[in-house]
């Protein structure tokens, strides 16, 4: 799996709080809307993610899936 930070649109109402909580900065609220008219969050980078699931704790709306990327051997 590619992505390790994953938004559901058409949930999210846009408060802002996934912003506020990431370590690494790079939650924020896009200029894009959904249907509702609400502004959704986005991510700058998913190579950046940590995938702590801070965000995703933090979301209302349940909007926001985290998942770690899988150990690849070598």
């Amino acid at each position: 799996m590619d992505s390790r930070w994953i938004l559901d649109p058409e949930r999210c109402k846009g408060c802002g709080l996934c912003t506020t909580v990431c370590p690494r900065e790079i939650v924020y609220l896009s200029d894009r809307l959904n249907r509702q008219g609400y502004r959704t969050s986005a991510i700058t980078d998913q190579e950046e993610c940590i995938s702590c699931g801070f965000c995703a704790m933090m979301c209302p709306d349940v909007a926001i899936e985290v998942y770690r990327p899988e150990k690849t051997e070598r």
